[in-house]
C-alpha cells in the first residue's frame, strides 16, 4: 500500500489526532472577562492600523500566546501558520524552509525589528531552524505578495518579528528545562519602564544531542530594546539581536556523516526614530545593520578539511512619513537605501556588493463608512540587475459593524537574482549576467467573522499566484535562465478564538494546488493539505493543560539518495502540554512532543525526532 494514498485508515488517523487535541479541553463558563484582543496590526500597511479595516490575510502570533503554547523556537512559532508549512531537514537546529502560500522557499521575506534579514544572498534556514523567539517578541504574517512595501522576495509574503516596547513596573523571570535528547536549556527576560525611558530584554540558550551521530545542537539567542521618550512629539530607542548556533550535521540517513559541522553568527542593529511634525504628520525612521557569518566544515580522510564560508553584510536606511490632513485619507511615503555585500567562498566563489535604492507611496482611503481601500506604487532600483516595480490594491468591507468583514488584494511582487546567478564561476557552471528579476501576481478574497467581546476571528480566504520568468538551469545545466512559470492556489481556512476566560483554541487548514506549469508536474514540498490545531485550558488552582497536532498530506519530494521525485510518506504530530502556577511567582512546566511517537520525515531522508519528554520550572520576579 502506497503511504500516500487516501485510504480509510489513514483518514481515521488523522481524524483521531485532532479528536484527541480538541478533547484536552472541555468548554466551561467563563469566570472572569476574556482577553481583548491586539486591536492594532503593521506589517499590511507600515502603519498601525485595526485589523477590522485591513483587505489583506494577516496573523499575529503573540509572546503571550507562545509561552502559554510553551513555543520558544521560531520555527515552532511558525508551525502551525495558516497556508505556510514548514520543513526542516533534520532535527532541533537543523535548516528549515518556510513555503508561505506555495512559494518557494526563497520568496518569503523576513524582517526583524524592521530591517530585512534574507535577500537572495542572504539566507534565512539556519536562522529559522535554530532561532529561539523570546519573550517580548510578537510575529505578525501578512499573505499574498507584499513587494510594494517591502521590495524583493516578499511574493509568498512577509513574516515580521518584532521586539516590543518595554510596558509597566519592572519584572522579569527566570526559566530552565530538560528532557529527552539530552535537552538543557534556559533563560531569562526583563522587561519595564520608568519615567521617559523603556527596555525589553530576554536571552535564551541551551543544547540538545538529538537523535543520531553527530548530531548535537548548541544555541544562543538575545534579543534587547530600548526606548526613550525625548518629548511629546519625538522619540528614539534601539533593538540588538544575536544569534549563535553550532549544529552537527550527518546529512541524509543515508550519508551519515560522522564529522560534518556547521556553525552560524548572525546579529542584527537597529536605532529608530519616531517624529510627530504636525498634528496630521509622523515620520518613522530606522537605521540598520546585519552581520552574518555561516562557516560549513567538513573533514576528510587523508585529505585537508574542507570549509565553505559565507559572510553577508548589510546596511539599511529606512524611512517613511504618513499624512492624514486629507479627510478620509492616510498617505504613506517612503525610501529604503540598502548596501550588502556577500562573500562566499563555496560553489561560485562569489565576492560581490549591491546598492539598491527604492521609492514608495500608498493611500488608504476610506470613501465612506465601514469601506477601507489600499492603493500602493513602489520602484526598486538595483545597481546589479536593473529596475522593479510593483503595484498593490486593497479593499475591505465591514458589512455588519465589528462583526463581519469582506476582503479582497491584489498584488505584483518579485525576487532578485542572487550573486551566484548572476556572476557565479566554476569549472562546470558560468552565471548570467542578463538575468531579470522573477515576477509574480498574486491575488485572493476572504471573509473575517469577529466573535463579540473581542473573543477571536474566524477567517477564511481563497488565493491565487502566478509566477513568470522563474529562473532554473538551462537544459545544460551549465548556466541559468528566466525560464520557467508556475501557479499556486488554494484555500485558507483559520480561527483564532478564546471561547472562555479559560479556554483558548487556534486552528488552521490549508489546501494548496501548485504546479510548474513549464514542465507540468507538481511543486516540491508543497503538500495539498496542511493543518494545525492547538487547544487550551485553563483548570483553575494554577493548573492549565493543552494540546496540538500539526499534519500533512499529499506532496512531492526528492528522494535523498537516488534523487528521483518520490510522493512523500504524510505525517501527523500530536503534542501536550501543562503548567501549575504554584504561585504568582513560581510555575512548574510539562511538556510531551510527538506523543504518538510518530515516525516521519519532513525533508526526504532527513529523520525527524521521536517522542520527547520535557519538564521544567520558571520565577517570576
Amino acid at each position: 500500500m502506497s503511504p500516500n494514498s487516501s485510504t480509510p485508515v489513514r483518514l481515521a488517523r488523522r481524524v483521531f489526532h485532532f479528536l484527541a487535541a480538541a478533547a484536552a479541553v472541555t468548554v466551561a463558563r467563563a469566570q472572569t472577562p476574556p482577553t481583548q484582543l491586539a486591536p492594532f496590526v503593521t506589517a499590511a500597511t507600515r502603519t498601525p492600523a485595526d485589523a477590522q479595516t485591513i483587505g489583506s490575510a494577516v496573523e499575529v502570533i503573540s509572546a503571550a500566546d507562545l509561552a502559554r503554547r510553551q513555543v520558544n523556537s521560531l520555527a515552532g512559532a511558525l508551525g502551525g501558520v495558516t497556508s505556510a508549512p514548514l520543513f526542516a531537514s533534520g532535527a532541533g537546529g537543523a535548516s528549515a524552509s518556510l513555503f508561505l502560500r506555495g512559494a518557494n522557499s526563497n520568496q518569503t521575506l523576513f524582517l526583524i525589528d524592521g530591517l530585512r534579514s534574507n535577500d537572495p544572498n542572504t539566507d534565512y534556514q539556519v536562522t529559522l531552524g535554530g532561532a529561539c523567539v523570546s519573550a517580548c517578541d510578537s510575529l505578525e504574517i501578512a499573505h499574498g505578495p507584499q513587494s510594494t512595501l517591502y521590495g524583493g522576495e516578499a511574493v509568498g509574503g512577509v513574516v515580521s518579528l518584532r521586539a516590543q516596547r518595554g510596558a509597566g513596573a519592572p519584572g522579569g523571570s527566570v526559566s530552565f528545562e530538560a528532557g529527552s535528547f539530552g535537552t538543557v536549556q534556559g533563560g531569562v527576560a526583563a522587561q519595564g519602564e520608568r519615567g521617559a525611558n523603556a527596555w525589553n530584554f530576554s536571552a535564551r540558550g541551551g543544547h540538545t544531542d538529538n537523535d543520531r551521530p553527530n548530531n548535537k545542537f548548541d544555541s544562543a539567542t538575545t534579543t534587547l530594546r530600548l526606548d526613550h521618550k525625548v518629548s511629546d512629539r519625538a522619540a528614539v530607542g534601539g533593538t540588538l539581536r544575536w544569534f549563535h548556533g553550532v549544529y552537527g550535521d550527518p546529512g541524509d540517513r543515508y550519508t551519515n556523516d560522522p564529522d560534518n559541522q556547521i556553525r552560524e553568527e548572525n546579529l542584527l542593529a537597529t536605532a529608530f526614530a519616531d517624529l510627530k511634525l504636525a498634528d496630521a504628520w509622523t515620520a518613522h525612521a530606522v537605521l540598520g545593520g546585519q552581520d552574518r557569518r555561516f562557516v560549513a566544515e567538513s573533514p576528510r580522510a587523508g585529505r585537508a578539511t574542507s570549509f565553505t564560508v559565507v559572510k553577508n553584510r548589510r546596511a539599511v536606511l529606512d524611512a517613511q512619513t504618513t499624512y492624514t490632513g486629507i479627510e478620509r485619507h492616510r498617505v504613506t511615503g517612503g525610501l529604503t537605501a540598502e548596501a550588502n555585500h556577500t562573500r562566499n567562498t563555496g560553489f561560485g566563489d562569489i565576492n560581490k556588493k549591491q546598492g539598491l535604492l527604492a521609492v514608495f507611496a500608498q493611500d488608504e482611503w476610506s470613501p465612506v463608512e465601514r469601506v477601507y481601500l489600499t492603493g500602493g506604487l513602489r520602484s526598486d532600483d538595483f545597481d546589479t540587475f536593473g529596475r522593479a516595480t510593483t503595484g498593490r490594491a486593497t479593499a475591505a468591507w465591514l458589512a455588519m459593524p465589528k462583526t463581519l468583514k469582506f476582503r479582497a488584494s491584489y498584488g505584483t511582487a518579485f525576487r532578485s537574482p542572487s550573486f551566484l546567478d548572476l556572476y557565479g564561476q566554476s569549472a562546470f557552471y558560468v552565471g548570467n549576467p542578463n538575468l531579470h528579476a522573477e515576477r509574480a501576481r498574486g491575488w485572493d478574497a476572504g471573509a473575517d467573522y469577529y466573535l463579540a467581546a473581542g473573543r477571536g476571528t474566524l477567517s477564511a480566504t481563497w488565493f491565487n499566484t502566478d509566477f513568470t520568468d522563474l529562473i532554473a538551469s538551462t537544459p545544460n545545466f551549465r548556466s541559468v535562465e528566466n525560464i520557467q512559470r508556475a501557479r499556486t492556489r488554494g484555500a485558507e481556512l483559520s480561527a483564532q478564538a478564546r471561547l472562555t476566560a479559560a479556554i483558548a483554541l487556534r486552528a488552521s487548514f490549508t489546501y494548496l494546488e501548485a504546479l510548474n506549469q513549464t514542465s507540468n508536474t507538481r511543486l516540491l514540498r508543497r503538500p495539498r493539505q496542511s493543518g494545525a490545531l492547538d487547544a487550551w485550558r485553563d483548570f483553575g488552582g494554577g493548573v492549565s493543560a493543552g494540546a496540538g497536532v500539526t499534519f500533512a498530506a499529499h506532496r512531492r519530494d526528492v528522494h535523498a539518495r537516488t534523487f528521483a521525485q518520490i510522493d512523500q510518506e504524510d505525517y501527523t504530530v500530536t503534542r501536550v502540554y501543562a503548567a501549575w502556577q504554584v504561585t504568582p511567582k513560581l510555575a512548574f512546566k510539562v511538556r510531551f512532543e510527538n506523543l504518538l511517537n510518530e515516525r516521519y520525515e519532513e525533508v526526504n531522508g532527513y529523520p525527524a525526532l521521536g517522542f520527547g519528554a520535557f519538564g521544567g520550572v520558571e520565577w517570576k520576579f
